[in-house]
């Protein structure tokens, strides 16, 4: 079974909601809409208060070429432009509305047919994709333009698509592959173009042999367009480990997937890509998991951005009593949010509301030269060392330790004996030698 050679764990997989399909949320009376859902520069309000404002309708351009428009997932009313707490406890810009019935934009194509032939050139379609407010939903959000945009002297030949959804608990890619199967191997097709490659791989964790049977057949109807089956490791979705378990490439230290000739997207991308370009329409909806060992209705919805994260929790049955955490994402890279105000954006790809007994941080304990750390690297780093690095503020050496190939995916301090915090102080480290790098690059 194709897998990644160095590192990883497999954590319980508590895909608690595979077996259920996909609903819509009820759109909420009020919405707030964060102008930063993406890496990159924040997007440019173009509305004010007052402002009438319909479902699908830009309220904040891009600004610069890492940016992307944001759209308004409602029909209302603008209330006002203020700050708000987003899920990560950073204070950003957002638009606030009121809703007021559900008036879309007229160019988007709301019928249920499946558009095929696809009419647009390459340029046509990374066009679209930065109109209509692309990103990766596989959790970066990096702008899909972007990714698209191969620059001079670089080339691409391969296309990967990224099914695994390797995060315990989360099920929203596996729902949307079984449900909206052909949109995504249409919209595959739309991002080959895009690129000018001929070949696409799909990658899928077989805990899910549904949806890579399923992908398979229809697969079959497609040129270029193949379905790969992963062995269950996390984190097997990662892009430098897809890459290694699908073609065997390495992306080297510092470099990026197009420097080995490759791009990746996710599933739910690929969906979003086709609904851009084929029905005209932006990305103002995606599907989250509401989940939880305790939770009594747990789920997968199609959520309007803005939407706060109370309403989800509510479809879910409630809060549980013995909730300890509410994480955005999953329980391995996801966060812990603040306030179930908190608004769901392009990136969330589902809440997890964790049993206070199973939220409280272990003791923390001496070090004990285990190397269980090291083991579960999956970019082969040594994780204890970082973090003693990070503690004595012995930056330039972490750097020196590539602290900034970590990804952050959590497999460290999950299999640490002793407790100790290792994630929290590699990031940490790894945010203060970025900052250190950008001052040295400006000077």
């Amino acid at each position: 079974m194709k897998t990644f050679p160095v590192g990883g764990v497999h954590p319980p997989e508590n895909k608690l909601t595979a077996g259920i399909p996909i609903r819509y949320l009820a759109i909420p009376p009020s919405v707030a809409i964060p102008v930063s859902q993406h890496i990159g520069a924040p997007a440019e309000v173009v509305v004010n208060k007052g402002d009438k404002v319909k479902t699908g309708q830009v309220i904040a351009r891009s600004k610069g070429f890492v940016s992307t428009n944001i759209h308004s997932s409602v029909s209302g009313v603008v209330n006002k432009i203020d700050f708000i707490l987003d899920s990560t406890g950073y204070r950003q810009t957002a638009v606030f509305i009121d809703t007021r019935g559900d008036e879309w934009i007229e160019t988007i194509d709301r019928s249920d047919e499946i558009i095929t032939d696809i009419r647009l050139s390459s340029e046509e379609i990374i066009k679209k994709c930065l109109e209509y407010g692309i990103v990766g939903l596989g959790g970066a959000t990096f702008p899909s333009h972007v990714k698209l945009t191969v620059p001079a002297g670089k080339r691409c030949d391969t296309l990967i698509i990224n099914g695994a959804e390797c995060e315990p608990f989360l099920t929203s890619d596996h729902r949307l592959m079984l449900e909206r199967g052909e949109e995504i191997l249409i919209g595959t097709t739309i991002l080959m173009r895009a690129l000018k490659v001929t070949k696409a791989l799909i990658g899928i964790e077989n805990n899910k042999m549904d949806a890579v049977d399923h992908l398979t057949k229809l697969a079959a109807g497609f040129t270029g367009i193949s379905v790969h089956p992963l062995k269950v490791k996390y984190p097997q979705g990662a892009e430098k480990q897809l890459i290694k378990s699908l073609i065997k490439r390495e992306v080297p230290s510092a470099k990026l997937p197009l420097d080995v000739n490759t791009v990746v997207h996710n599933v739910g991308t690929a969906f979003a890509v086709y609904e851009a370009v084929q029905k005209n329409k932006p990305l103002f909806e995606r599907v989250v998991t509401i989940t939880g060992k305790s939770v009594i209705n747990p789920g997968n919805y199609f959520v309007r951005t803005g939407t706060p994260v109370r309403y989800l929790i509510e479809a879910a049955g409630g809060m549980p009593e013995n909730t300890g955490k509410v994480i955005s994402g999953g329980p391995m890279m996801g966060k812990a949010v603040s306030s179930i105000e908190v608004p769901v954006v392009k990136g969330t790809s589902g809440i997890v509301l964790i049993p206070e007994d199973q939220s409280e941080r272990a003791e923390i304990m001496p070090c004990i030269r285990c190397a269980k750390c090291v083991l579960g690297c999956p970019m082969n780093l040594e994780p204890y060392l970082l973090m003693s690095l990070a503690e004595k503020d012995d930056f330039e050496r972490a750097g020196r330790e590539r602290i900034t190939d970590c990804m952050e995916c959590g497999s460290c301090s999950y299999t640490c004996p002793a407790g100790r915090p290792l994630l929290d102080y590699i990031r940490l480290g790894k945010s203060t030698v970025i900052k250190m790098s950008r001052k040295q690059m400006v000077k």
